[in-house]
């Protein structure tokens, strides 16, 4: 990993990403933005003042360019943004082209063990699933969680012509089989906890509360026939041995009934119960109160309790968690409260403050001193190094002499090395970041991307070379 442990960029996630190693992070959580055509900012007076950002998207020459490289490396990717486009318009294109470069990038420093948590709503969620199966493969899709964010009325309450929306969509996915999962349980369930009121409904002289089962066996079985402190035996016999009859008795888990003909029964006690296993629906988490503590005013802030369940649920004490998208920095108040290493992203130098505050406010020790803030990409410690003049031969031959700019022929002696991710963007001086370009593409890309030479040089094609 060549970041360090609560890490803050403050920067465009896209341009920290490729700077980091693959391979190094064991959990992703991500918040993009929703595509929802709207402008966000923290009310003026409150802890996240300032912080703000346009969720409206419309195609450039960048996003045409980086369309052409998403049909080379992730055809699939590419197909479904096509479509997009034709369903929804070039604003959609935009928007899941943004998406996708970010979502390759993820997938890379994943671990094959990590797992990715995308939060949307019904805007793109629909076209987000399939970039995401056609980055992480249909194989590694885990789940569709729904999370009823609002527990009242929405904004559809009296006359509408539609149903009122009061969920959001989780995307699941994993990078292999070799992903860790912890389930899940909660007792706040409403029908969990009409069960609960049902079934323990006793109190032993311990003020435990508990519940019975019945202790008879559905099978005949006469070797477990046998009277136990003068109550007789089920017709069929127990469905446990004396031996382990008399270890209940004694540990205070027989319930005996006041009737000397009833029956014995097991007691559960409610304190030994996990509660009920988490679903794909996740109604017990309510969405931040406007009179919440943990509310900071941030427009798009979620619930700490989501993101420790997120967190609990995909990683262990000790593995890193990254929030591209980290904003009021929820994920890394949970990610610390929960002993795990951090690093978040967001284009806001705001988001720095945020944590600082945070940290404050929920008593977590941490200072200046190791909240580790920067503007630009670390520099990638991964790949396997060889000299420059082999590097020169094996790309002359792996490109068959043409320059992946312009695409034209040109002698060993005409092409340059060029770093495919740029050096002053956090790109590795291997072979895998490295290319081939004439002189003319390699200065007119100069340190920009692909992406910025590709529009150059259509600029230089339409102006008559």
């Amino acid at each position: 990993m060549n970041f360090a442990n609560r890490t803050i960029w403050t920067a465009d996630n896209m341009e920290i990403l490729p700077g980091i190693d693959s391979e190094c992070v064991d959990l992703i959580y991500l918040d993009p933005p929703f595509n929802s055509n709207r402008d966000y900012a923290a009310p003026i007076g409150s802890k996240a003042a300032g912080a703000a950002f346009k969720d409206t998207w419309t195609l450039s020459d960048l996003d045409v360019a980086a369309m052409g490289r998403l049909a080379d490396t992730h055809p699939g990717v590419y197909a479904v943004i096509e479509a997009a486009g034709k369903v929804h318009g070039k604003g959609m294109m935009s928007y899941l082209v943004m998406m996708a470069d970010r979502l390759v990038e993820l997938h890379r420093i994943l671990k094959p063990s990590g797992s990715l948590y995308l939060h949307c709503d019904p805007t793109a969620n629909s076209y987000l699933r399939l970039v995401l199966d056609g980055v992480f493969g249909l194989g590694n899709f885990m789940n569709e969680i729904v999370w009823k964010r609002r527990q009242g009325a929405s904004s559809a309450v009296h006359k509408s012509r539609r149903y009122g929306v009061v969920t959001d969509t989780i995307l699941f996915y994993t990078k292999s089989s070799e992903a860790s999962f912890e389930t899940q349980y909660t007792m706040d369930d409403p029908q969990y906890q009409d069960y609960i009121k049902r079934t323990f409904k006793y109190i032993d002289d311990n003020g435990r509360r508990y519940g019975t089962d019945n202790l008879a066996n559905p099978a005949l079985r006469p070797n477990l026939i046998y009277e136990y402190k003068g109550y007789p035996p089920p017709q069929k016999g127990w469905a446990i041995s004396k031996a382990k009859m008399e270890q209940w008795d004694a540990e205070g888990r027989l319930h005996f009934p006041s009737n000397p003909t009833g029956r014995i029964r097991r007691k559960r006690f409610l304190d030994e119960l996990k509660g009920k296993p988490v679903q794909n629906l996740w109604a017990d988490i309510r969405m931040i109160s406007s009179h919440s503590k943990e509310r900071t005013g941030y427009p798009t802030q979620k619930p700490l309790a989501l993101m420790e369940r997120i967190i609990v649920a995909s990683s262990n004490e000790g593995d890193v968690v990254l929030d591209p998208f980290c904003g009021c920095a929820t994920t890394c108040i949970a990610a610390e409260k929960l002993g795990r290493r951090w690093a978040g992203i967001d284009i806001s130098p705001n988001a720095v403050n945020q944590i600082r505050y945070r940290m404050a406010q929920t008593n977590l020790d941490i200072g200046g001193r190791t909240l580790s803030v920067h503007t630009s990409a670390p520099v990638r410690s991964d790949g396997t190094k060889m000299p420059r003049r082999q590097i020169k031969h094996t790309l002359y031959g792996q490109q068959e002499g043409d320059c992946n700019g312009c695409g034209e022929h040109f002698a060993f002696h005409m092409l340059e090395i060029d770093h495919v991710w740029p050096r002053s963007k956090g790109g590795p001086d291997t072979l895998e970041n490295s290319q081939l370009l004439c002189r003319h593409c390699n200065s007119l890309k100069a340190t920009g991307t692909m992406d910025d030479l590709a529009v150059k040089l259509t600029a230089w094609q339409r102006g008559g070379r």
